[in-house]
């Protein structure tokens, strides 16, 4: 188990990822809906994107975190072509424990707003 996390994983560590809605990320194409735009695990996976990269290398390469807990509020739809870009700032440390904020928006729009939670892991656990 790990103790601490490293000095370098502090609040306020952000990063952004985008996506162009494909017909392979709507709700029809993963079965979580039945209409064609971006469903909700396509939204939740960029989050988690999101918030990894925001991480960056302050873990160093003997740790790795891995999605513990997961609140989303998905909010407007967003079509085939659309871009959208999630948002992730890290908001606290407790222990091995990281909590984030991610805001999935297209344009002006809010699409989703997510909090997450994340462990730190020893990767050689996971391999």
């Amino acid at each position: 188990m790990v103790a601490e996390p490293p000095a370098a994983c502090v609040p306020g560590r952000r990063a952004s990822v985008e996506l162009r809605v494909g017909v392979d990320d709507t709700a029809m194409a993963m079965g979580s809906g039945d209409v064609p735009v971006l469903g909700t695990p396509r939204v939740l996976a960029i989050a988690e994107q999101a918030s990894r990269r925001a991480l960056g290398d302050s873990l160093g390469p003997e740790l790795t975190s891995v999605g513990s807990w997961v609140e989303i509020e998905h909010m407007a739809a967003s079509r085939v072509g659309d871009h959208v870009r999630a948002d992730a700032v890290l908001l606290g440390v407790h222990g091995r424990r990281l909590e984030f904020s991610v805001t999935v928006t297209s344009g002006e729009k809010e699409v989703a707003h997510i909090r997450h939670r994340r462990t730190i892991v020893e990767r050689a656990k996971f391999q």
